[in-house]
C-alpha cells in the first residue's frame, strides 16, 4: 500500500511561511529571470492566471487586484523540502522522494491508514508551515490519483476500497493521470476513453497494441496491481546538465566563458555529491530565438576525457578549451549550459598503463565543498567563474525573498 504526500502550491507556500502578509492574497512565483508564473496560489488561479503565463502580462493584476509576485528562491524551497522529508522519514518505514514537493510512502503494516494520514498531514503543516494533501492506494498510480482528488476534498483519500476507488476513477479525466498527458489523452478520447475508470476497464490487448507497455502498465496499476516499486535509493544519473538563460543577450565571449565555468563548477558539485565521476563533457550556447530578426547561432561541442574526474578545475579547463572559436562575433547569446556525460562510480572505471582511471585532487575538492557548505556557496571558488563579481550574464531576480533558513544574515527577527 502506497501513500503520496504532496505540498500544495509548494513554492508559493514556502514564500508564505515567513511572510504572513502573503497569506490569503493572490501570489505567483516566477521562473528564472522572472520570466513566467511557475506556481500559483488558489487566489491567483481565481484571477485567471495560467501556468507559464508571462510576468509582463500580470502587471495590471499587480496594480488593480493586489497580486504579489516573487522570484524563485530554490535555496529556500530545497531546505523546506528537506525538512518535510525528514518528518516523513520519522513517521514511515520507507520513503521515496519523488520530487521537491512529492514523496511516496510505504504504508504496509499501518492499520488505520486514514487516521495516520490525517495525523501526518497536520504534523507536516504544523512543523513546517506547508499545507499538503495525502492520497493512498494499492499502487503508485492510484495513490497519485487519490492525492489529486484529495486536493478538492478533505485533504486525505484512501482508494484501497474498491467501491470508493470506482467512484473516484469514474470522474477522473485520463489527461490528469500520472504518465498519460494531453497527447495520449486525445488519442484515448478518440477511442471513447475519457476517464480513468474507462481506461481501467478497456481491453488490455487494445491498450498494449495501441500505446505500448507504458500505458499498459498504467492500466494494470489502475486495476490495483502494483507494477512500479518504491525506490528508496534513486538510480545513478546518466548525465548532469547545468544551464541558465541570461537576463540579457551577452555578446562578450569572456562573459559567456565565465558563465560556462560557473555551470561546470556547479555540475561537478552535483557529481561529487552523488559520488560519481564524468568521462565526457559537452557545452552549448543559444542565441535569442524569440528575436527572429537577429542573427541566430546555436553551437555545441563535446569531448571524451582521457580519465574520468569529478575535479572542478579539470572540467572547467576542458570547457575553456571547447569554447575556443565556438562563438561568433556580434551575436548575443541568451542561454548556455554544460553537460557531464558517461557518468559512473569511480570504482567502476578502468585505467590503462598510461592514464589513471580517475584523475583530480579529491582532497582539494573535499576541502572546497566543505568550505562552501559551512560558509555558503561561492565563498571559495575558481577564478575562471568571475567568482565574486556581479556578472552581466547573471539571472534577473528582482523580487527575490531572503534565504530565511540557509543564510545567517537572512534569519527572521522576532520583536517582542
Amino acid at each position: 500500500m502506497f501513500a503520496l504526500v504532496d505540498g500544495n502550491n509548494f513554492y508559493a507556500s514556502c514564500e508564505r511561511i515567513f511572510q504572513p502578509r502573503l497569506r490569503g492574497v493572490p501570489l505567483v512565483v516566477l521562473s528564472n529571470n522572472d520570466g513566467c508564473a511557475i506556481a500559483r496560489t488558489a487566489e491567483a488561479k481565481a484571477l485567471g492566471i495560467k501556468m507559464g503565463q508571462p510576468a509582463h502580462e500580470l502587471k495590471l493584476l499587480v496594480k488593480h487586484q493586489g497580486l504579489q509576485m516573487r522570484s524563485a528562491n530554490f535555496a529556500l524551497y530545497g531546505d523546506i523540502s528537506a525538512r518535510v522529508v525528514g518528518i516523513l522519514r520519522d513517521e514511515a518505514p520507507r520513503v521515496e522522494v519523488y520530487s521537491i514537493d512529492e514523496s511516496f510512502l510505504d504504508m504496509t503494516g499501518i492499520r488505520d491508514r486514514e487516521a495516520f494520514a490525517h495525523r501526518l498531514r497536520n504534523k507536516v503543516h504544523r512543523w513546517t508551515g506547508i499545507p499538503n494533501c495525502i492520497g493512498i492506494g494499492p499502487t503508485k498510480t492510484l495513490a497519485k490519483a487519490a492525492n489529486r482528488a484529495a486536493k478538492s476534498g478533505a485533504g486525505v483519500i484512501d482508494l484501497s476500497d474498491e467501491t470508493r476507488r470506482t467512484e473516484v476513477l469514474a470522474t477522473f479525466p485520463t489527461t490528469e493521470l500520472w504518465g498519460v498527458g494531453g497527447r495520449w489523452g486525445l488519442r484515448l478520447a478518440n477511442m471513447g476513453i475519457t476517464t480513468a475508470a474507462q481506461l481501467r476497464d478497456a481491453p488490455p490487448d487494445t491498450i498494449l497494441g495501441e500505446f505500448g507497455v507504458t500505458l499498459a502498465r498504467t492500466q494494470r496499476e489502475l486495476q490495483g496491481h502494483p507494477c512500479i516499486e518504491l525506490e528508496e535509493v534513486a538510480p545513478d544519473k546518466q548525465q548532469i546538465m547545468v544551464s541558465r538563460s541570461f537576463a540579457e543577450r551577452v555578446e562578450d565571449h569572456a562573459a559567456v566563458g565565465q558563465a560556462l565555468a560557473t555551470f561546470a563548477v556547479r555540475a561537478c558539485e552535483k557529481l561529487r555529491r552523488d559520488g560519481l565521476v564524468t568521462g565526457a563533457v559537452g557545452i552549448f550556447a543559444l542565441s535569442d530565438r524569440f528575436r527572429a530578426e537577429l542573427p541566430q547561432h546555436a553551437p555545441s561541442r563535446s569531448i571524451n576525457m582521457p580519465s574520468a574526474t569529478d575535479d572542478s578545475r579539470l572540467v572547467a579547463s576542458v570547457v575553456a578549451q571547447l569554447l575556443r572559436g565556438m562563438l561568433k562575433p556580434g551575436i548575443g547569446y541568451k542561454k548556455a549550459g554544460v553537460t557531464l556525460m558517461d557518468l559512473s562510480r569511480p570504482e567502476q572505471r578502468q585505467g590503462d598503463l598510461f592514464t589513471p582511471a580517475v584523475a583530480g585532487n579529491a582532497a582539494l575538492m573535499a576541502t572546497l565543498d566543505g568550505i562552501n557548505r559551512k560558509f555558503g556557496r561561492g565563498v571559495a571558488g575558481l577564478g575562471a567563474t568571475g567568482w565574486k563579481t556581479r556578472p552581466d550574464w547573471g539571472m534577473r531576480q528582482n523580487l527575490l525573498s531572503p534565504n530565511y533558513t540557509t543564510r545567517a544574515a537572512d534569519l527572521p527577527l522576532l520583536h517582542c
